[in-house]
């Protein structure tokens, strides 16, 4: 197994949230993308406004690196057009994989049809352009049975809009990384709620995001059955070293 292909290595802090400079924020993202590709990492999951960044230093070092981005992130709360917009302009600017936040408080609030027709729209946009379409559920948020629905929501919404060649381009994601929890609760994947993701979405993939910082968490994720994790800790994965918190 190469666990450099299960590897979504993310940073997704803005300035504000990583207490930088605008310049130094940057540099952090530019070194990331520079890891991705020296190391070989499946993919480099930054902010939308990093994309264009990405693509040229990728292009320029000839790499296989893949590159990822975050739309209505991180609370998923944005109408449908705004899903749209982002997701259109990370496409022109070069990104591969969309990973969409769900309108989780939507749905915890009963506004079913309207999540599943969001779910419907930007997977169609994101499929249509050739692209692998993610849906973060937000599992922190959500008690276990919420996770059963949703993540079954975007597996029936796929399984009946698209034909099955596709499956195994619309993941269902744990989380987003920057939900706050209370009592030191994890805001991330957890082995309880991957396994219920990959019950209730099968046969669409599963991503393990939030929280997986060891080679031991990664490979017990990964023997659960998960496609990719995303995680701020790609190299003390690889490495087998622990990362003290983070993504």
């Amino acid at each position: 197994m190469d666990i450099k292909q299960y590897l979504d290595s993310t940073y997704l802090k803005t300035a504000d949230q990583a207490g930088l400079s605008e310049a130094d924020n940057l540099g952090i993202v530019k070194a990331s993308i520079v890891e991705a590709i020296e190391e070989g990492y499946k993919l480099i999951m930054i902010r939308p406004e990093m994309v264009a960044v990405a693509k040229e230093m990728i292009a320029g070092a000839s790499s296989k690196v893949t590159i990822g981005t975050v739309i209505d992130f991180p609370l998923g709360q944005g109408a449908t057009e705004v899903k749209l917009a982002e997701a259109q302009q990370a496409i022109l600017d070069g990104a591969d994989d969309l990973d969409f936040v769900l309108d989780y408080e939507g749905f915890k609030a009963g506004k079913t049809d309207a999540v599943r027709e969001q779910v419907l729209v930007c997977t169609k946009l994101g499929l249509e352009n050739n692209k692998i379409v993610k849906w973060i559920v937000e599992i922190a948020a959500l008690n276990d049975h919420e996770i059963v629905q949703l993540s079954a929501l975007v597996k029936n919404v796929v399984l009946s809009n698209f034909d099955e060649s596709t499956y195994n381009h619309v993941f269902v994601k744990s989380s987003t990384g920057f939900y706050k929890t209370r009592d030191g609760i994890p805001n991330g994947a957890t082995l309880s709620g991957i396994k219920l993701m990959l019950e209730n979405s099968y046969p669409l993939p599963v991503k393990a995001a939030g929280g997986v910082r060891t080679l031991e968490e990664a490979q017990q994720m990964i023997s659960l059955g998960v496609k990719r994790i995303g995680t701020s800790s790609a190299a003390a994965i690889v490495k087998g070293f622990k990362a003290s918190g983070g993504y």
